[in-house]
C-alpha cells in the first residue's frame, strides 16, 4: 500500500514526497527490511532512503541508502 499512498499524497494532497525512511526491528536482520525498502522507493519514484544506524548502517548502504544515522558511533549510546 505504501507506493499508493505515496502516489495519494502527491496526487491528492499536491506533497512533495522524496524519501522513506526505516528503522528494522532491532532482534532482525535489516536486510530484507532494507531491500524492501528500496523496492518501494523504486517502484514509487522516490530517491531518498534514510535507513541505517550505527550498528547497520554499512549493510544500509549497500542496499542504496543516501541517508544514515550514526549518533551513537560519534556521541555513544544514551
Amino acid at each position: 500500500e505504501a507506493v499508493a499512498f505515496v502516489k495519494r499524497c502527491r496526487e491528492v494532497h499536491r506533497l512533495i514526497i522524496d524519501g522513506l525512511m526505516c528503522i528494522p526491528p532491532v532482534d532482525e536482520n535489516p536486510g530484507p527490511h532494507f531491500a524492501l525498502l528500496e523496492k518501494i522507493a523504486r517502484e514509487a519514484g522516490v530517491a531518498k532512503l534514510s535507513m541505517g544506524m550505527s550498528g547497520d548502517y554499512e549493510i544500509a548502504v549497500a542496499f542504496g541508502a543516501t541517508d544514515v544515522r550514526v549518533g551513537s558511533a560519534i556521541f555513544g549510546g544514551r
